[in-house]
């Protein structure tokens, strides 16, 4: 049996590719977050990005980021980065997935 289909008036949709485009959220989180279909809000995410191909996100919707959490993720990426310098590529007898 199949379920009626559903209807979205355009300020729902609006504010749901606002999340994706404002966060770090992925389609399938956002979409799983507001009860839709991930294909539905991809649908609505690709239709967006065509009426308005030079459209960015607004540093205000983005929302701030306190100077020591940027501190924080500056010295993370640093720290994993000089990780995989050190360990350098896989040994291939290790990890033959990656030869």
């Amino acid at each position: 049996m199949t379920t009626p289909r559903r209807k979205y008036d355009a300020a729902f949709r609006e504010d749901a590719v606002r999340l994706v485009l404002s966060t770090n959220r992925s389609v399938k989180q956002v979409a799983e977050e507001i009860g839709v279909k991930e294909s539905t809000l991809g649908n609505w995410l690709h239709r967006h990005r065509e009426r308005r191909p030079n459209a960015s996100v607004a540093p205000e919707d983005r929302g701030p980021v306190a100077w020591d959490e940027h501190q924080k993720a500056l010295a993370e990426n640093e720290r994993l980065r000089a990780e995989v310098e050190f360990l350098g590529y896989p040994d291939s007898r290790i990890m033959p997935m990656f030869s």
